[in-house]
């Protein structure tokens, strides 16, 4: 028994849905609120790392008053001043050096705290984007997931990196100073205490402008993405064409724009810098010029003028400091918001407290089924009534439109009944955990989806278990025994991306063997053979017998000379049954599907006549 490696270590990380849900009602201020509640749910390791903080950061804040002392007793002198200067010394070599292991542990520690949370934002992500609903990808790009995941995950990550290691050490920095100061010198203090207000004045005159800019420049960024994703997408048709610089010219006006957004933010944000640098500056002469006439006059010693100074200098850098990443911060709190618009999305597909099926038969009823997409006005389907019985196979087919797709989406559990009742062994759909009911169904779609990995990866993908045996019948029934012995690592040979290393014929065999070593009760081929030459359609087709022996089956077809051996066929038009029937049946009949059959019989004698040309 071939079984997935299993990980002993593994923690289950946490899950940060449920704070963004319990923000839903306060959009406007959901990014803060988030953040709030999201240190308010690790507030252990925010008191333990600022304990850290402060120990391993002690001796910073002990060499100015050790300076002052110095000096102090430099220029007082007396008795004994040397051995109380190293008295001192020996003090200050204590601190620096318990430095080095606290550093070490806090650094651990924070680093810690900071990837539990990315991962678990990430791990968040990943659980609401696979509980999505298949409609929800309809109406957002690939890109934009990727940029949300990737980009803004990264801005979020950098948000919590500046709260713990800048905000929270520029605080407790500042609460020092200034109790420092105020114990030294009343008089010093108030400089102290208006660098605070200053700096925070500046800050919100700046604020609005940056948050705009930014909510401007991840926006920007996210369509360069989506842009990105489709011109990949597009190469092959790009080249075949010759538009390779009118792609270039649709990009790089996206970029140029992107460009422009980000010089404004950039310019922005550098004037505020500037702004906060120049007032800070002149503050800290001014507390230099107070603080030496204070010692000219005798009312505070010489080497006070040093802690004074220091302290200060450190007071204004930490609430500088505060105040210049506050455009990164920004940053991280527009990448909050966007990261809420897939959190916060309800078109979700609820399993909770749902049946889970522990064996499905192959029964399926639509009773009086009508379908209508979300914001149209008129039903795809209307008012179908259809029964199968375990191990029939259903064919259906009609015009581009007439529904056929959007049956075998419902009959998935993909999209939902909007009236009547789909059944699954008598159980209504809307009753089932759907993610359960799947496991015993396979979908071969037109286009194979495969991923870059070897073809027994793709086979076998998403299996917790299964034996060699298994594997052997699923490759040997769906004939890739064929092709891959020309293979020089056979079933362990890379793909490619997308399988672009193989034929349309070989990829689909994949895919059905996907299916087979699943043994699925329910089975569903949308036009499995459509896209393929006759030869490989041929090949596919073989495996397609050996796939849907003793399965209900329900077949999409494109080229109707393949569903013959149907059970019934279903034509449909405009989203309704209109005939059904057995393959003679339907001919005998000469109605809708007959005309279809007989124009599919010219166009494929006209393709083959302009082959043999």
């Amino acid at each position: 028994m071939l079984k997935k490696e299993k990980r002993e270590d593994m923690v289950p990380l946490p899950d940060y849905e449920p704070l963004f849900r319990e923000e839903a009602e306060h959009k406007e201020g959901i990014s803060l609120r988030f953040f709030v509640k999201l240190w308010k749910k690790h507030l252990g390791m925010l008191i333990k790392s600022t304990i850290l903080f402060i120990a391993k950061h002690s001796s910073f804040w002990m060499v100015p008053i050790i300076t002052a002392n110095i000096i102090n007793l430099a220029t007082a002198g007396g008795e004994g001043v040397m051995s109380k200067m190293f008295l001192n010394f020996a003090v200050l070599c204590i601190f620096l050096f318990a430095n080095i292991p606290l550093n070490y542990v806090y650094a651990k520690y924070v680093s810690k705290t900071l990837r539990t949370i990315s991962a678990g934002l990430r791990s968040s992500l990943i659980r609401k984007l696979q509980h999505l609903s298949i409609t929800y990808y309809k109406d957002i790009e690939t890109g934009r997931v990727q940029s949300k995941f990737i980009r803004d995950v990264e801005m979020i990550e950098l948000l919590n990196s500046q709260f713990i290691k800048v905000i929270i050490h520029a605080v407790v920095s500042v609460i020092f100073g200034v109790i420092v100061a105020l114990y030294k010198s009343p008089m010093i203090a108030p400089f102290f205490l208006f660098v605070i207000p200053a700096n925070v004045s500046v800050a919100r005159i700046f604020r609005k402008r940056m948050k705009k800019n930014n909510a401007e420049l991840r926006k920007q960024s996210e369509q360069v993405s989506t842009s990105m994703t489709n011109m990949m997408e597009l190469i092959p048709v790009t080249k075949a064409h010759g538009l390779e610089n009118q792609e270039i010219e649709n990009i790089t006006g996206k970029i140029e724009v992107l460009k422009n957004k980000g010089v404004s933010l950039d310019v922005t944000n550098e004037f505020f810098a500037s702004i906060v640098f120049v007032l800070t500056q002149l503050m800290s002469c001014l507390c230099l010029i107070y603080s030496g006439w204070l010692a000219y006059i005798g009312k505070i010693q010489v080497g006070d003028i040093v802690v004074f100074q220091s302290y200060f200098s450190m007071v204004t850098n930490n609430v500088n400091a505060l105040v210049n990443i506050l455009p990164e911060m920004t940053k991280g709190f527009e990448s909050i918001r966007s990261v809420s618009e897939i959190l916060l999305s309800d078109d979700i597909e609820d399993n909770r407290g749902k049946i889970k099926l522990r064996y499905v038969h192959g029964t399926v009823h639509f009773d009086n089924v009508s379908y209508r997409y979300p914001g149209t006005n008129e039903d795809v389907i209307k008012n179908m009534t259809l029964h199968v019985e375990p191990g029939e196979c259903i064919a259906f087919v009609g015009a581009s439109g007439s529904g056929k797709s959007t049956v075998m989406n419902m009959i998935i559990g993909f999209l939902k009944a909007t009236k009547g009742t789909i059944s699954i062994d008598g159980k209504p759909m809307d009753t089932l955990n759907l993610s359960k009911y799947r496991k015993f169904i396979s979908v071969v779609p037109q286009t194979s989806i495969l991923f870059p990995g070897t073809i027994k990866e793709n086979i076998v993908y998403g299996l917790k278990s299964y034996t060699q045996e298994e594997l052997d019948r699923a490759v040997e029934m769906a004939n890739i025994n064929e092709f891959i012995k020309d293979l020089p690592k056979g079933l362990d040979t890379k793909i490619g991306e997308h399988g672009d290393k193989l034929s349309g014929g070989q990829k689909q065999r994949i895919s059905i063997a996907r299916a087979i070593i699943r043994n699925p009760q329910i089975i569903i081929l949308d036009e499995a053979t459509s896209a393929l030459d006759n030869i490989s359609e041929y090949q596919v087709q073989k495996a397609i017998s050996s796939l849907i022996k003793d399965k209900t089956t329900f077949i999409v077809a494109h080229r109707l000379s393949t569903i013959r051996d149907a059970d019934r066929i279903v034509v449909m038009d405009k989203g309704e049954i209109i005939e059904m029937g057995t393959y003679n049946e339907l001919m005998d009949k000469k109605g809708r599907f007959f005309e279809l059959k007989s124009l599919s019989d010219l166009n494929e004698n006209a393709s083959l006549g302009l082959k043999s040309e």
